[in-house]
């Protein structure tokens, strides 16, 4: 009789020893999540400096730096880590990695003061923003679990969004500069970013689950999947990895001449392309293989797009700013994506014999990617009117 393969995980035999003590592993995962998030959310408002200090030709090879440090971890790091080694060994690994990098950077980088010293920081702001965001995108993953109850949270959330809006334009402390983000380039631009990661998340969920489900643990009417281990379905993923790489001379130029708004729009087309692809074509290897490297080409645009604009669209000093302000919409979108897909693959559950867990009806895949390609549209959308608004603009000041 044919072995039935089962994902970890997905085993129905009871465990032969008492399950461990979870707390202390779960704490010190949630501080590396905080501290990872640190180092990738406090690097944008680096970049500036960077480019500065290391004499970076274009803005474009600094925000490499940042798209090689998320994507590193993601598709190669993490899959070779679930294969080959336990928790213990991971945990003290990263322990060893971060002291080795700490003492590095010490010895390494140059000690700059920053130019000038910004005011006080915005800490009610910040954690008020935290609030109204987590609160909607908590709807997006719980509403088709809790009901007309979602709407509770999701009001609370948009009315928290609105009066944060109104209180943070007369604040002294404001998390972002307000006149800064008004300007049409800026907020396009960060609008697009938080777009960017949303598919990119999204794309990367849908792969990740699919992969990983066993056709051979689901009932034949209900079977998909690749039945894939984490290291292989890493693998799929290298080529977006791989499209990041691809340096971008002709981009650069159009950026520099002023040709934001065709940039922005070809990466929307091309992640939109790709995405439509998988909506139709998800079931066999290759697919994931031609998908995700049309993915990673028109994300590569997009944020390469996103990060440079920013920074040409504000002066010099704000730049740390305004680049920090695109790396929190990066990281809203980010959450988005992976809300909005939870919530898709949440629709319709299927069960898995012999255990008691259920995973998504195989249909919802093909939704997810088309509501992801629904948002790479959305970015041409906000391109189109940001340019009208700017036109509008310059109206007015000639007249």
């Amino acid at each position: 009789m044919t072995e039935i393969h089962r994902p970890a995980g997905l085993a129905g035999e009871a465990p032969s020893r008492p399950a461990p003590n979870k707390g202390l592993p779960i704490g010190a995962g949630a501080l590396l999540v905080v501290l990872t998030n640190a180092v990738i959310f406090i690097l944008p408002p680096l970049l500036p400096v960077i480019q500065a200090q290391y004499g970076l030709a274009t803005v474009a090879e600094t925000t490499w730096l940042y798209t090689a440090l998320t994507l590193g971890g993601g598709a190669g790091f993490g899959g070779f880590v679930v294969e080959n080694m336990s928790l213990r060994s991971f945990f003290i690994i990263l322990a060893a990695v971060c002291a080795a990098t700490t003492v590095a950077s010490y010895a390494t980088i140059p000690h700059a003061p920053p130019a000038e010293r910004a005011g006080r920081i915005g800490v009610l702001g910040t954690v008020w923003m935290i609030a109204w965001v987590a609160t909607v995108l908590l709807t997006l993953t719980q509403g088709l679990v809790w009901g007309s109850a979602a709407l509770i949270p999701l009001v609370i959330g948009i009315v928290g969004g609105i009066a944060w809006v109104r209180v943070e334009r007369r604040s002294s402390s404001a998390v972002f500069d307000v006149a800064m983000m008004k300007a049409p380039p800026v907020t396009a631009s960060c609008l697009c970013i938080a777009l960017f990661a949303a598919l990119n998340s999204a794309f990367l969920l849908l792969l990740s689950t699919y992969a990983q489900t066993s056709p051979a643990a689901l009932r034949p009417a209900d079977a998909y999947g690749l039945g894939l281990s984490a290291l292989e379905t890493g693998l799929l993923m290298a080529p977006f990895a791989v499209a990041f790489l691809v340096r971008g001379t002709v981009l650069d130029r159009a950026l520099f001449n002023g040709r934001g708004v065709p940039v922005f729009v070809i990466g929307a087309l091309v992640s939109a392309a790709g995405l439509a692809w998988l909506a139709v074509a998800h079931d066999e290897q290759w697919h994931y293989l031609v998908g995700a490297a049309v993915m990673g080409l028109g994300c590569r645009i997009g944020y390469a797009a996103g990060f440079t604009l920013v920074q040409m669209a504000v002066p010099e000093e704000k730049a740390g700013m305004a680049t920090g302000a695109a790396g929190t919409f990066m990281a809203v979108g980010f959450a988005f994506g992976t809300a909005l897909v939870s919530g898709d693959l949440s629709a319709s559950l299927v069960p898995v014999p012999g255990t008691g867990l259920e995973v998504a009806a195989k249909g919802l895949y093909g939704i997810g990617y088309w509501l992801s390609g629904i948002l790479a549209l959305l970015v041409v959308v906000t391109v189109l009117i940001s340019r009208a608004r700017s036109r509008r603009w310059a109206g007015i000041a000639a007249s």
